[in-house]
């Protein structure tokens, strides 16, 4: 694909991301959306540049930063939204919310409340289609937190081991909640801490739309082509508080402008820009299209309906002989 045309689809597909998670953040504020909200303003990059490496039949697994992930894998607005909402029509049937996304058909197998939750089913996930002589990759995003968990290392260890098709994807965002990674973890350089189980490893600019697109396809060929798991760090930075209820002491405002100034939608913007391929015409009618997207997907989750009393306990496993759990 030409690289301007290319752009402009991930400049969209950026402020998408972007728009749907500030317009979250407002219904939020009306108790529209309810529990826990974690947003990725800032971070659009990676998903964003990641997708296109993947196929159809590849499973992408994720954390609880997880709404840019879901739309760029193709998870449908109006569903997301839905979810958010708590309602009967979202993609998790409205028992998940914003933590728990799941779509079957786009193999978004979800992401996990529980820090490092999602690093031992993408490395089971591999396993199975392995077992199965499939050439498909397994893809799971994590932040630099979930370095400092136990099912790191032993997912890292087996997918190393076994030679599993595990695509592991580390949003260094620099901060694990509050707390920065020089005080979490006592070896820094996730790189070469990957690379001491045998994995290749590289570390990219998580805030570069295109150097994550060009290194996420090779890395995910590589992992395809049986050479066993590979270990990404993309160096990115959230513009928000780690989630709703963070009073975001940890940080300096000046901190946080300096990173702003390597927002990936402006970044890419004066590429476009340079290239003569994109105006601030074209930009506003982005804008105008995106919302019109993300409202149609509100409209849907305030229409949807609320599960019935008599779903709430499907899919919940009982104890045998008990009519309750």
């Amino acid at each position: 694909m030409n690289t301007d045309v290319q752009g402009l689809k991930f400049y969209r597909e950026m402020l998408k991301i972007r728009r749907f998670e500030e317009r979250s953040a407002e219904l939020y504020g009306e108790m529209k959306i309810r529990g826990f909200l974690h947003l990725s303003v800032g971070q659009e990059a990676i998903a964003v540049g990641v997708m296109p490496a993947l196929h159809q039949e590849d499973s992408v697994v994720s954390a609880y930063r997880e709404h840019g992930h879901a739309i760029a894998r193709g998870v449908p607005l109006e569903s997301i939204m839905a979810e958010m909402f708590g309602k009967a029509g979202g993609c998790s049937h409205g028992h998940g919310g914003s933590m728990h996304l799941f779509h079957k058909p786009s193999r978004f197998y979800g992401g996990s409340a529980i820090v490092g939750g999602g690093l031992p089913i993408a490395t089971g996930l591999a396993l199975a289609e392995k077992m199965k002589w499939k050439e498909t990759v397994s893809a799971c995003f994590f932040g630099e937190g979930a370095m400092a968990e136990g099912v790191f290392h032993e997912s890292m260890n087996l997918a190393a081991l076994w030679k599993l098709p595990v695509l592991f994807l580390c949003e260094n965002n620099g901060y694990a909640m509050g707390t920065s990674i020089d005080r979490e973890l006592s070896r820094t350089d996730l790189v070469q801490k990957a690379k001491s189980y045998g994995v290749a490893a590289i570390q990219v600019d998580g805030m570069d739309v295109l150097s994550v697109a060009k290194e996420a396809k090779q890395a995910a060929d590589y992992v395809r082509s049986g050479e066993g798991p590979f270990f990404m760090e993309f160096k990115t930075y959230r513009f928000r508080a780690h989630s709703m209820y963070d009073p975001e002491l940890y940080r300096s405002k000046t901190e946080v402008d300096v990173w702003k100034k390597r927002d990936p939608l402006l970044h890419l913007e004066q590429k476009l820009k340079e290239s003569g391929v994109f105006t601030d015409d074209n930009r506003i009618q982005m804008e105008r299209d995106v919302d019109s997207e993300i409202e149609a997907a509100v409209q849907f989750a305030e229409a949807s309906s609320l599960e019935p009393v008599e779903d709430l306990m499907k899919n919940v496993m009982r104890e045998r002989g008990r009519s309750e759990y």
